[in-house]
C-alpha cells in the first residue's frame, strides 16, 4: 500500500511515518520511483510504535524493543529474555519523573496557597479532573 493508504489505516500523519523511518522503526519497501510501499505488517508495527510511545518510551529504546515484542490477544508481550529487565528500568525512570513532577506541583501549590486572600483563587490555574482525583 502507498503512503496515503497507510495514513488512512493507521491514523498516523505522513510526517510521523517518515520520522519513524528515519529513526529505524519502520522500513517500507521502495519502488524504483522512490515511493514508499507498506505491507500489512507495517500497519501492525505502527500500532506497536504508538503503544510504546504512549507508554513513555523514547524512540531509541523502541527501536531496540520492537524486534523483541509480539502481539497476543491485542496485548504486547516480551519475546526476548532481557526485555523485561530493560522495561522495568524504564518503568522506574518514569516513576521517578512522576515523583519529581508531583514534588514540583506541591511546591507550586504551597506558594499559591501562601498568596494573600483572594489572589490565590484568581491566580490559580484550573487543575484537571485527574490531578484533583489523584
Amino acid at each position: 500500500m502507498r503512503m496515503k493508504e497507510m495514513v488512512r489505516r493507521t491514523g498516523v500523519h505522513e510526517r510521523l511515518l517518515r520520522y519513524y523511518e528515519q529513526q529505524g522503526l519502520l522500513t517500507p519497501d521502495r519502488l524504483p520511483s522512490g515511493y514508499r510501499v507498506y505491507g500489512d505488517s507495517d500497519v501492525e508495527t505502527v500500532r506497536r510504535i504508538r503503544c510504546l510511545l504512549a507508554a513513555g518510551l523514547p524512540t531509541a529504546l523502541i527501536a531496540q524493543v520492537l524486534p523483541c515484542i509480539r502481539t497476543n490477544d491485542e496485548h504486547l508481550v516480551p519475546a526476548c529474555p532481557d526485555l523485561v529487565a530493560q522495561l522495568c528500568r524504564e518503568g522506574e525512570r518514569i516513576t521517578r519523573a512522576i515523583e519529581g513532577l508531583q514534588a514540583s506541583r506541591a511546591i507550586l501549590d504551597t506558594i499559591i496557597t501562601a498568596a494573600p486572600a483572594g489572589d490565590a483563587e484568581t491566580l490559580r490555574p484550573p487543575r484537571s479532573a485527574a490531578a484533583v482525583a489523584g
